[in-house]
């Protein structure tokens, strides 16, 4: 197949383009810089200049190749104070892909995220989260509306990837938390750290995109998920043994003040479960898990 990813050149899309090239796919790489362009062009994809506004050029080069892997997402904005904008352009770029790809039955697949489906409780394939009108639960809309892109003749689905898709040169959750140690002098989890948070290796994320694009029925939701609920509290004392520091509890309340933007996630139990995932495609995570991850030290590098 041809397969055309956004993303292609980000954190998981570095791994997802090595996945299907060794598959003997071919991977068309959308490139907003030239190192991006750069990057494709080494790990052997063709690239396509753009950006996630230039839906012209998302729709000419889906509907040119074999179905789409789409990654990307403004995360520089979202995490900037405009996560409404961020949403709104991966809507966009959603419906244009719908259109170019309707009545060809052929695979779109959607990154969406595990956060939030289900707190308090596990959250299966099959729960629809709630949607309230907020930025965050945008993305959730726009999972929908990939979804209803079956009955149009499109084989859509969505992985909803853990939060921590963690590896070595990871730059997301994990360094995030590791920063405000150092910052604050303490390791801090909330509460009596009974928030769990699902967690996957980036590379066996990555050779579930291949098998979602190759074989996921029309209509799939699949978890990108190979441990349901790691105890941030563990993570924590892990962070705290690396950099010889206490840890300690931080109250519900003060969240925010200690963690930033973390605080209203670092305070959710949000487990996941990946068993309809690993039965509907045969995806069997190997890599090793996020605390065994955390221990051997490269997270830790930054001065």
């Amino acid at each position: 197949m041809r397969i055309f990813v956004t993303g292609a050149s980000g954190w998981i899309g570095s791994a997802v383009v090595p996945e299907l090239l060794e598959a003997g796919h071919q991977v068309v790489g959308l490139a907003r810089s030239d190192a991006s362009a750069a990057a494709l062009t080494e790990a052997g994809a063709e690239v396509v200049r753009g950006t996630l506004d230039d839906l012209d050029v998302l729709g000419r080069t889906a509907a040119a190749t074999d179905g789409v892997i789409h990654l990307a997402f403004k995360h520089d904005i979202a995490f900037s104070g405009d996560f409404q904008g961020a949403a709104e352009a991966d809507r966009r770029a959603v419906d244009t892909f719908g259109d170019a790809l309707a009545g060809t039955d052929r695979p779109f697949v959607l990154a969406s995220g595990a956060l939030g489906i289900k707190p308090g409780a596990l959250a299966t394939e099959q729960d629809v989260p709630a949607v309230d009108g907020s930025p965050f639960s945008m993305r959730q809309t726009t999972a929908q509306a990939t979804l209803a892109l079956a009955p149009h003749g499109v084989r859509s689905s969505v992985v909803r990837l853990s939060p921590t898709c963690h590896g070595q040169g990871d730059n997301g959750f994990m360094p995030a938390l590791i920063g405000v140690a150092r910052a604050k002098g303490v390791s801090g989890y909330v509460g009596e750290g009974a928030a769990r948070w699902p967690a996957v290796h980036r590379l066996d994320a990555a050779r579930l995109f291949r098998l979602a694009v190759e074989k996921a029925p029309a209509g799939s939701v699949l978890h990108g998920v190979a441990e349901e609920g790691v105890s941030l509290r563990d993570v924590a004392e892990v962070i705290g043994r690396h950099l010889d520091m206490p840890v300690t509890s931080v109250a519900a309340e003060a969240a925010a003040g200690h963690f930033g933007w973390l605080g209203p996630l670092v305070s959710l139990d949000n487990r996941a479960s990946n068993t309809l995932t690993r039965d509907l495609l045969d995806w069997q995570p190997t890599h090793i898990g996020l605390l065994e991850d955390l221990d051997k030290g490269h997270y830790f590098d930054a001065a």
